[in-house]
């Protein structure tokens, strides 16, 4: 949790949702996915057979080095 991540999910009928959020809370049988863009602010909640089926595709988002660097010094 609190893990940034890339969401992809497809809606049918070639549309599909692409959204950078943070991984903000799972339960047995869900996951909450908060999206914070300029006009888009939402919580998305999606299944685990959602992953399995491929339906929802999760990818992690790795933190720019420089940054940690600069929060060091």
């Amino acid at each position: 949790m609190g893990q940034k991540i890339r969401l992809r999910a497809h809606r049918g009928r070639r549309k599909t949702l692409e959204k950078i959020g943070v991984l903000e809370n799972t339960y047995p049988s869900i996951f909450v996915v908060r999206v914070d863009e300029p006009n888009y602010k939402q919580r998305l909640s999606f299944s685990y057979a959602d992953v399995l089926t491929e339906t929802v595709e999760l990818t992690l988002v790795q933190r720019d080095t420089n940054e940690n660097n600069k929060n060091l010094a």
